[in-house]
């Protein structure tokens, strides 16, 4: 039998991992950049929830903002410094993605000084390996005691959903973002500033990317490799969701996100705890089968539904 608190802990785990395949999606549907700074993006909202809770000691929730708006900052910087520029020079695809790798590369070398930083100008020993999960507040509901991240998560996650449907379908900023990513020439000629819905998809990516990272801090240990250790979950989700259909990237990270968590500790009592080791296989295989199967993902049946 399952524990409860390992499937609760695994849908906090897998709506983060939703989250920041909606961000992964959603930049690449406007720049068609496959954006592998995702990481770093993510490992800086996990270090701001961090930051803010170590030096006011204020619940890790209450931070998720900041690190919304931060990761944010640094999807604009990334799009206006390095990004803008290669479009604007017709650059290819893939040069497009190998330079979020430069960039995730020079994000996680600041990040790794700002740990340092922490460490011995703050002296917080743990500022490279902490366990945000053990200050998360614990609220009585009736008889039953559970973490306040439990909470959180599902509203954060119904949130974002509902907001990103309403500015896709209701705002004049989604409109004129739907249709710079389906034909950027004609929306133009229809008066739509390309830029603008450029910088904004940065913004609104990188922030998901944060956002999600500081979710994810309060169920998966802390340090500055955690972007590294989960990119291909976050990858994985958007490529089963459909990584062009941004409401499919819902679905696709949270079972991606699911299956990860939780089909190693249902197959060690019967194969042995080796398993556990091969945690990240379980992505990997989702992601080739839908390659292989249905390379739309499952967004398309989704669209379908939600129009």
């Amino acid at each position: 039998m399952i524990d409860v608190t390992l499937v609760i802990k695994a849908v906090v785990y897998s709506i983060s991992i939703a989250l920041g395949a909606v961000g992964i999606s959603i930049i690449y549907n406007a720049t068609k950049t496959f954006n592998f700074a995702h990481a770093s993006m993510v490992a800086w909202g996990v270090y701001i929830i961090f930051a803010f809770f170590w030096f006011t000691k204020y619940i890790p929730e209450l931070f998720l903002p900041i690190a919304f708006l931060f990761s944010g900052f640094l999807g604009v910087v990334t799009y206006v410094t390095v990004n803008r520029r290669l479009i604007m020079a017709k650059a290819s695809d893939i040069n497009l993605m190998m330079s979020t790798l430069g960039v995730d590369l020079i994000l996680f070398a600041f990040l790794n000084i700002f740990a340092d930083y922490l460490m011995y100008t703050h002296k917080i020993g743990i500022a490279k390996g902490f366990v945000l999960e053990t200050w998360d507040p614990r609220i009585k509901i009736l008889d039953f005691e559970v973490r306040l991240a439990w909470i959180v998560a599902p509203v954060v996650f119904i949130i974002m959903f509902l907001f990103i449907y309403i500015m896709f379908s209701r705002t004049k900023l989604g409109i004129a973002m739907r249709a710079t990513i389906e034909n950027p020439e004609l929306a133009q000629l229809q008066g739509i500033n390309p830029e603008i819905v450029y910088l904004f998809s940065w913004f609104l990516g990188g922030g998901l990317a944060g956002l999600s990272g500081g979710i994810l801090s309060l169920v998966f240990a802390g340090g500055p490799t955690i972007g590294m250790e989960t990119v291909v979950t976050f990858f994985a989700g958007a490529i089963v969701g459909g990584i062009e259909t941004v409401y499919g990237c819902f679905v696709g990270g949270f079972l991606v996100g699911l299956s990860e968590y939780l089909i190693p500790p249902i197959l060690a009592p019967l194969v042995g705890s080796w398993i556990n080791s091969y945690r990240m296989v379980i992505p990997l295989t989702m992601m080739v089968l839908t390659l292989l199967i249905k390379p739309s993902g499952l967004g398309v049946i989704i669209e379908r539904r939600l129009r």
